[in-house]
């Protein structure tokens, strides 16, 4: 069963015979405000970062990021995301880097949220599981020029500083290697 058809049981009845209903996942972690986590995907190409974007039904670029899931760790939940929307294969830092604020739904309905960001050395592409997704590799600064196309200053600039901070930690590890 995929995740999209995740379901829930819930019997209510006067006569002890249950009634069924079926509410799927997505929607009582909508009610709840689960905290999301996002993969942001990175390769080195020479001396250069590339970091992997996904756009949006709507045409927003964004990293691969959803809810996290019950029974996986935040790390697990974003390695997921990040293989369901752009067929990654690689390797997850279990702890989050850092965390940035999203807003998710249209002007008139937002619906602020705290992200979870871990850092994704894709080892592997393969064609995403879900369908019409548009991945793209981007510089640091092509990448920061996206994530703020059809977004608020903030949001924009919020998404642009989680990529300079994603850059300052790899080039850390890369000095200390």
């Amino acid at each position: 069963m995929s995740a999209g058809s995740s379901r829930l049981t819930i019997a209510w009845s006067k006569n002890a015979q249950p009634e069924v209903a079926f509410i799927r996942l997505a929607h009582l972690r909508r009610l709840r405000k689960c905290e999301q986590v996002a993969a942001i995907c990175y390769r080195m190409r020479g001396q250069g970062i590339e970091f992997l974007l996904v756009q949006t039904r709507r045409g927003r670029w964004t990293f691969p990021k959803g809810g996290a899931e019950p029974g996986l760790t935040h790390a697990q939940a974003a390695a997921l995301e990040a293989f369901e929307e752009a067929g990654v294969h690689g390797r997850i830092e279990e702890e989050s880097f850092t965390r940035y604020s999203a807003r998710k739904g249209r002007a008139s309905a937002t619906e602020d949220m705290v992200v979870s960001a871990h850092l994704c050395e894709v080892s592997r592409l393969d064609p995403p599981p879900e369908s019409n997704r548009n991945r793209t590799w981007f510089s640091p600064a092509e990448a920061k020029q996206r994530l703020r196309e059809d977004r608020s200053a903030g949001d924009g600039g919020e998404l642009a500083r989680v990529v300079d901070r994603a850059v300052t930690r790899i080039q850390r590890w890369r000095r200390e290697a």
